[in-house]
């Protein structure tokens, strides 16, 4: 057929990846909400892309009610977002400086470490660490 692309056209491959990493990231809140919001919640929860509630581990948000400063309640937004850039394969970014505030101050990422054009890297098993230790508080959105 002429006109068209073969199937193996790096294009077609590229528009299924965007489409599996979109299911991939349907669990990802969408309606982020600030830790002391979700601190008067009896049942913290907020809804995600997929329109679905994400329901906040109780027992990691009072770790870090207890940890962090008063003065970032009400900046940190939860869940924290990690993002994955399919172009850098072993690291990703925070681009949220009062989660970057809050996780500096937890001791699970360096002080040494700034923000550069609005974005912090890691490595992914930085992040994967975090999100194991704080669950449902930390999210990897694909990209």
């Amino acid at each position: 057929m002429q006109g068209r692309s073969p199937i193996d056209d790096d294009s077609v491959l590229m528009r299924w990846m965007r489409t599996e990493m979109n299911k991939l990231n349907d669990g990802i809140v969408s309606e982020r909400k600030s830790l002391a919001q979700l601190l008067l919640e009896e049942r913290p929860k907020a809804k995600t892309k997929a329109g679905k509630d994400h329901f906040f581990d109780v027992v990691a948000l009072r770790n870090l009610s207890e940890n962090l400063p008063k003065n970032l309640y009400d900046r940190l937004k939860l869940p924290i977002l990690f993002f994955f850039d399919s172009q850098v394969l072993d690291s990703c970014y925070l681009n949220d400086i009062y989660a970057l505030e809050a996780l500096q101050t937890l001791g699970e990422i360096s002080h040494l470490r700034k923000m550069q054009q609005g974005r912090m890297w890691v490595g992914r098993s930085i992040a994967y660490s975090i999100m194991k230790k704080y669950p449902t508080v930390v999210q990897i959105v694909m990209g």
